[in-house]
């Protein structure tokens, strides 16, 4: 079953990673100090792990997973946080990073869909 969440809300700081080609993102009850530097979703459960070749959807943007981090499946599950980088790279820098690749950066809307599709 694919992940499908809704984002709630974006942190006064949060969109100011993509100059990094980056997004943090948690669920939407993460503390306050994380809450302005991230993108917040809703809590939905994960019924799988992450690896390359799967699909992030943000919006109507499409982007193919190319790395995971070790510690990147167990944090979105816990907390529904991990770093998405945007580079496509075929390793991650650190452990809690997912890389993806795809042709535009998100334009990221409260409201808009955050889904993971597992293939």
């Amino acid at each position: 079953m694919n992940y499908k969440a809704s984002i709630t809300g974006i942190g006064e700081m949060a969109l100011d990673f993509l100059d990094d080609n980056m997004i943090i993102v948690f669920n939407d009850n993460a503390p306050a100090e994380l809450a302005e530097i991230s993108v917040l979703h809703s809590i939905e459960p994960v019924s799988q792990d992450m690896k390359a070749g799967d699909i992030l959807l943000i919006g109507s943007k499409e982007y193919k997973i190319t790395a995971v981090g070790e510690e990147a499946n167990r944090t979105f599950k816990t907390m529904g946080h991990c770093t998405f980088k945007f580079t496509g790279k075929t390793e991650v820098e650190l452990p809690g990073q997912v890389e993806v690749e795809g042709e535009i950066l998100p334009d990221i809307r409260v409201g808009d869909t955050l889904e993971i599709i597992y293939v």
